[in-house]
């Protein structure tokens, strides 16, 4: 006889939540949107429904890729489990819109709430370091995005620091992987000059991610300067108008991080030339300009001469004319009693002598007799 397995209600909603999480840890289910309710502010209730059937969810406003509405697209990852009281609904981890309509809607919502934020503003672009030595690549390691500019970076420059958060870049799982490399290049892990953040192109649902409220935020909220560069041109996603240098592509975004160094050596090589021509042209302007100034000199000199010579001409004429040998010439002596200049006869006694200086000799004699008048 097989006794039935009795249990409390308390035991039998422990049992099977336990077999739930062995069974189905972890679930991913896509449906419409219906009955979306926000409480307090912070927890979000919703149903996701088909043509058959509709089940109950439960998160939080922090789970949320931007505002929702009813009869969207969404794709949820989630916990299935029973509440105690509320019964059966699935815990959400995850979720994002999905469908191109979808996508579309959702974005429009978040752009017109970002934009009255002020988040795309174009005061709020930064100047990107050229080129930089440091940079924050994120993207998938597996990706052509990823190879494509590690590809161009090296052709067109080379030599600079590239250090990689490799994350999915499409899925509900990619928004935490992308908002959580942000944080670390702007937190306590390499210290990069600018972040690039990449990926190829693909449909709506891939590209999803790149317009989601908290990837969008995050690239905006980075102290580091943000480059994204999503492979697709019909749409532009909210990450690249937040960003402060949007790229068409992973290789566009290289292109534009660093030069060409062909072109570099080629206008080193034009400016080097002009740099010679232009000093040889300067060259030969001094000579000229040399030669002019040293011939002007010489005839400044040679004026400078005459006029010297005829002023030390009329300056010995002057001279002569002042000297005591052309006075002496006319008859007059210069006298001296030993040695002192006679000017008057009161310096002489009789019985002295005296030297007289004539102009052609001296003479010497004693004075005999002296009249004073």
């Amino acid at each position: 006889m097989i006794t039935d397995l009795v249990m409390s209600v308390t035991d039998f909603v422990s049992l099977l939540n336990q077999t739930l999480e062995f069974a189905y840890p972890e679930v991913v289910i896509v449906g419409e949107l219906a009955n979306l309710r926000i409480s307090k502010g912070k927890w979000v209730y919703f149903d996701l429904k088909d043509e058959h059937c509709s089940q109950k969810f439960f998160g939080t406003v922090f789970q949320m890729t931007g505002p929702l509405e009813d009869g969207m697209l969404l794709q949820v990852r989630g916990q299935p489990r029973v509440h105690p009281q509320f019964g059966f609904s699935v815990n959400v981890q995850a979720m994002i819109p999905v469908g191109e309509g979808s996508i579309k809607k959702a974005a429009a919502l978040l752009e017109a709430k970002l934009r009255v934020e002020g988040l795309f503003e174009d005061s709020r672009k930064r100047a990107i370091p050229y080129p930089p030595k440091r940079i924050g690549l994120i993207a998938s390691a597996d990706s052509a995005a990823y190879h494509d500019f590690l590809k161009i970076i090296g052709q067109r420059w080379g030599g600079l620091e590239i250090f990689l958060a490799n994350v999915q870049v499409q899925g509900d799982k990619a928004v935490a992987q992308i908002t959580s490399a942000i944080e670390y290049f702007n937190g306590n892990g390499e210290q990069v000059d600018v972040l690039v953040i990449t990926r190829g192109g693909g449909s709506a649902d891939d590209l999803a991610v790149f317009s989601t409220e908290q990837v969008t935020r995050a690239v905006a909220g980075s102290r580091v300067p943000t480059v994204v560069a999503v492979g697709h041109e019909i749409d532009i996603s909210l990450a690249e108008l937040a960003a402060d240098r949007r790229c068409s592509t992973p290789s566009n975004a290289a292109e534009q991080l660093v030069p060409d160094r062909n072109d570099v050596i080629k206008a080193l090589t034009v400016t080097r030339k002009q740099m010679h021509s232009l000093a040889k042209n300067s060259l030969a302007s001094f000579s000229t300009d040399i030669k002019f100034r040293r011939n002007n000199l010489d005839g400044f000199w040679n004026i400078f001469v005459e006029l010297t010579k005829e002023s030390l001409a009329q300056k010995r004429q002057l001279l002569e004319a002042l000297s005591p040998i052309t006075t002496m010439k006319r008859g007059y002596a210069i006298v001296r009693h030993n040695t002192q200049l006679i000017r008057s006869a009161r310096q002489l006694q009789a019985g002295g002598t005296v030297t007289i200086q004539l102009n052609d000799g001296i003479v010497e004699g004693k004075i005999n007799k002296v009249e004073v008048q």
